[in-house]
């Protein structure tokens, strides 16, 4: 449990001072397990996005034992990947793709079907799939977010802490485990 005093900004810890507020913060957890999920297509990016993912998991005390990396054809396969993973006892997935806009409607309808279907697999199972599926408007907006290019960010990297925060939070408060005081 975090302390008021411990808060970065001085107005949310006179609030919960005032009023009471337990300000949970799960715990590190080197045993969990987690699935990447990551599509084939555009794979020069995407597997920038896996790489950044595993070296976020590494760098956070995940053994490289306990991350599996599952490859799929494309975005659309992504949800079906990640709920076989959750089955088999992956306690987060990271599911990391790349759509760039074409010249038709496809684009729309996999980039909102498959993150549609993703929180699905989320709600359905109680455990945490971070969507780190890009959609791009066009090739070169694609390689800044996959981390290509002086400052650009990875969001393999981001979709890695977004896992592993929320599967530390969904351990401590639904399944009982210990909270970082």
């Amino acid at each position: 449990m975090r302390h008021a005093d411990d808060l970065p900004d001085p107005n949310l810890a006179t609030v919960v001072r005032r009023v009471g507020v337990a300000m949970l913060e799960a715990a590190p957890r080197p045993d969990l397990s987690v699935a990447i999920v990551a599509a084939t297509w555009n794979r020069g990016i995407v597997d920038r996005l896996v790489a950044g993912a595993i070296n976020e998991l590494a760098e956070s005390g995940i053994a490289g034992g306990h991350i599996r990396v599952v490859r799929v054809p494309g975005a659309w396969e992504l949800p079906l990947a990640a709920r076989a993973a959750l089955d088999a006892g992956a306690d987060a997935v990271i599911a990391l793709g790349c759509v760039i806009r074409g010249e038709t409607d496809h684009y729309e309808v996999i980039v909102r079907e498959t993150g549609r279907a993703l929180m699905d697999v989320m709600l359905a199972t109680g455990k945490p799939v971070a969507n780190g599926v890009l959609a791009c408007r066009e090739h070169a907006q694609a390689l800044a977010r996959a981390g290509f290019g002086e400052g650009a960010d990875n969001k393999g990297v981001e979709a890695a802490a977004a896992a592993l925060a929320t599967a530390r939070l969904v351990h401590a408060l639904v399944l009982g485990g210990e909270v970082a005081a």
